[in-house]
């Protein structure tokens, strides 16, 4: 039996007391509450999908979370050992359309490169014309046994050489 929480839902705002929306996993491990020194209830949006990527139905619940739920910074936290490093999309999609007959419309957007997927998933979000608060987004990597977050940096910039 699940334990009462010591909060109601009538004494939060349906705007997050920290503006933040947090895009991560759907894996049990991530705990949301101990991320970023301890968020609670009513503290921020948080969006889980397999993967934690951005896809399109994030970016749906990120426009929402901005445009109706006044937040501004957008935090994508992957981690480690996460199922959807172990298979290729196309693996998955093969083994839907053998146990089902059908494949799937959608990709599974497995990913070997955990920094490199956080990227991805970063560069989705500044290009979409529907997330109008661009200027917090920030991408972690969670691991699951230490507990340890670190801070994905975007990929820098490399001048063009003009042959001067």
């Amino acid at each position: 039996m699940l334990g009462r929480a010591e909060w109601r839902a009538t004494d939060l705002s349906r705007f997050p007391r920290l503006g933040w929306a947090i895009v991560t996993c759907m894996d049990s491990r991530v705990d949301t509450t101990e991320l970023f020194g301890g968020i609670g209830h009513g503290d921020a949006h948080v969006i889980r999908n397999a993967g934690g990527v951005v896809t399109d139905d994030t970016i749906r619940s990120l426009a929402i979370s901005q445009r109706l739920g006044r937040t501004s910074g957008i935090f994508l936290v992957h981690h480690t050992d996460c199922a959807l490093a172990t298979v290729t999309d196309q693996e998955f999609a093969d083994q839907l359309a053998r146990e089902t007959g059908s494949r799937p419309s959608w990709r599974a957007e497995s990913f070997t490169d955990l920094d490199g997927s956080v990227r991805r998933s970063m560069e989705k979000v500044e290009a979409s014309p529907f997330v109008p608060r661009k200027h917090a987004v920030r991408g972690f990597v969670y691991d699951v046994v230490t507990g340890d977050l670190h801070e994905v940096r975007r990929r820098p910039v490399v001048p063009v050489s003009h042959g001067r």
